[in-house]
Order: C-alpha cells, then structure tokens, then sequence
C-alpha cells in the first residue's frame, strides 16, 4: 500500500517557513513582500483561488492588494494597470488570474509584468532562464511537485520520470526541473503511442493531462512514485484527479491524493516567489 503524500501539511509548513522569513526581513529591512493580484471578469474558480491567495498573503504578513475589473474591461487598461504597479516599490509579485476574456490576449499581458515580479513565472524571460537553471522565479505548480518529493525524501537523480500533459503550465516545465535533477525525462500527450507501455516504464509518473482518472492500474509500474496534478470536477460534483486513485494507490510505493495532494502546493510555492521576489531587489 502506497504512503499518501499529504500536500496540505507540506504546503502548511512552507507558508509557516515563508512567514517566518517575511517577518525576519521585516525587521532586518523594513520591507513586507508585496503581492498585487488582478482578476478580470468572474469566473467562479478564479474568484475562490483569488481569496485563498489573499488568504494565504495575510497568514503570511504580507502586503496584499486586489485589483477586480470587470469583464468588458479592455487591454490597455490592464496593461496600464501593470506598468504602474511595475514601477510600485511596495509591490513585488504580480500575478495576473487565468483565463482571462477572450478578447484580452494573455501572451500580451503576461510580458508587460516585470519579470522579476512575475510570481508566476510565465514571463517569456522566465521560461527562458528556466533552460539554464537561473530563472528569476519558477512556475509554482511543478516548483510544488518537486517541493512534494523533496520534503518527502523521493529521490529524483538517476530515475526514469513520465509527464503525462505537456502544457506550458504544468508539463513542459516540471520536464526542465526535472532534468535539471538529472532524471531522464519522458513526455507523454495526446499522440504518444501505446500511453500504457511508456507509463510502465516510470520509476516516478506524473500525471497533468486534465482527464478524469485516465492513469489506471495496469498503466503503473510496481512501486512506482505517482504524483497527481489533475483536478477535475465530475458531473455528481466529485472532485478526482487524472489518476484512479483507488486502483493505484495499492501498486503505487508513494501516491498524492485529489484533493490535498498538488493542489495546496501552488498557493504555497506562490507565497516562496513572492518573498524571493521581495529580496530581489535591493534596499
């Protein structure tokens, strides 16, 4: 039986961590890390993420400000709104709510942010100082997968480790840290041929590709590490992930849970970008 990775624990103890370095750089320097926060239309989830960010920013003493605009808004108006707070010494982290309306063009919106107060770290800069190992911040939900294995002592050098979803969210960059730890990585999608012989092959199987419990138990190699990224709400209302936990869970050595697992990992990993975005610059 697998051990369960208990991401709401780990993510608990990180926003401890960063909340104690909040405070510590609060008196050493005077600063308290600063997170502005936008969120264009209202779209039901990325409202309830945006009140756990505010949350999870006032747990940890941070400054926190909310920018709610409504749908119509138009994009030189958020770009305007990103230029200012580029140039607000209070504020060091960014983050811009996805989606975002269909008439505003993400691409745009997410190179105006200065990259070092792209908390998310989406900016094309990022990405790019990401293949040399030296971006200014990591994307938080594979920065909260390799933070899992770690503070669960899952060695990662030497393994062989399939990501099953190749999105520039998720996928593309877990590969690139994942590399940077020396596994030998394989990227699975929609195209890969015979899904389940290369999944077998795993030694650690992540799974990011948004289909309701697609990894199923024969799709698992005996003792493998299978890490969940998938949140997916079922027509009953059910929260899974793209693993069928019950099944796996028995052939697995260790196993994340939907919900509990990466989920809280990300707010936590954002809160780690945005003090290290504080102590970027220089006072």
């Amino acid at each position: 039986m697998a051990v369960v990775i208990d991401g709401k624990k780990i993510a608990g103890d990180i926003r401890r961590e960063v909340g104690e370095k909040a405070l510590k750089l609060k008196d050493e320097k005077g600063v308290v890390p600063g997170l502005a926060v936008i969120l264009v239309g209202d779209d039901p989830a990325s409202k309830i993420y945006v009140g756990w960010k505010e949350k999870a920013c006032r747990e940890a003493g941070f400054l926190s400000r909310e920018y709610r605009l409504p749908a119509e808004t138009g994009e030189k108006e958020i770009l305007r709104l990103i230029r200012e707070l580029n140039e607000q010494s209070e504020i060091h982290g960014i983050l811009v709510q996805l989606p975002l309306p269909k008439h505003i063009r993400p691409g745009e919106i997410i190179e105006a942010i200065d990259p070092r107060k792209d908390v998310d770290g989406f900016h094309p800069l990022n990405v790019g100082r990401l293949f040399s190992g030296e971006p200014f911040h990591r994307p938080c939900t594979p920065s909260g997968v390799i933070e899992l294995m770690d503070r669960t002592e899952i060695p990662i050098e030497g393994k062989e480790a399939v990501i099953v979803g190749r999105s520039n969210i998720v996928g593309k960059p877990l590969a690139l840290m994942l590399m940077a730890r020396n596994a030998t990585i394989t990227v699975c999608h929609t195209k890969t041929r015979d899904l389940a012989a290369v999944t077998q092959r795993a030694d650690i199987l992540i799974a990011a590709a948004g289909k309701p419990e697609m990894i199923r138990r024969n799709m698992v190699r005996e003792g493998a590490v299978v890490i969940d990224v998938g949140v997916n709400r079922l027509d009953n209302g059910r929260v899974v992930g793209d693993v069928a936990f019950a099944e796996v869970e028995s052939k697995a050595s260790y196993i994340t849970p939907v919900p509990g697992g990466v989920g809280p990992m990300t707010i936590a990993m954002l809160m780690k970008n945005t003090l290290g975005a504080a102590c970027l610059f220089e006072y």
